[in-house]
């Protein structure tokens, strides 16, 4: 006799309910980030200011779905200013709110009443939704 044969029990499978599965899959949709590190290029100058709006969105390319900017990191946001040191590149992140599933491509644009926002274009999604952009 196989002794182990016997002694093994047989768990069922746990059964959940569709509406349950597709209720955690949108609260997972909900959670979802992309965080984007961007370069300030470093220039010989003394003094430079820079900051981030509140108005700064990452725009899906295909549906215009916007996602407002939810946090910086390294950067202050308006009305503030952050000074870059001269001949330095400076690095901050920003956080955003997840993009729309079937997005490939999106910009990211800093709506602001006045010249000089950021906007970096067409950048390609990938798998990780975390991103290195160059701000020129």
């Amino acid at each position: 006799m196989d002794v182990t044969a016997a002694n093994t029990t047989t768990v069922p499978k746990p059964v959940i309910a569709p509406e349950i599965l597709e209720n955690l899959q949108t609260k997972t949709e909900e959670e979802k980030q992309v965080i984007v590190h961007c370069c300030f290029p470093g220039t010989p100058n003394f003094g430079s200011l820079i900051r981030i709006w509140p108005s700064t969105f990452l725009v899906d390319e295909a549906s215009g779905v916007h996602s407002q900017l939810i946090h910086a990191e390294n950067i202050a946001v308006s009305p503030y200013w952050t000074e870059v040191p001269p001949m330095k590149d400076f690095w901050f992140t920003l956080i955003f709110p997840g993009l729309p599933k079937g997005c490939k491509k999106f910009d990211m644009k800093e709506i602001i009443a006045e010249e000089g926002g950021f906007c970096v274009q067409n950048i390609k999604r990938n798998g990780t939704d975390v991103y290195r952009v160059k701000i020129l």
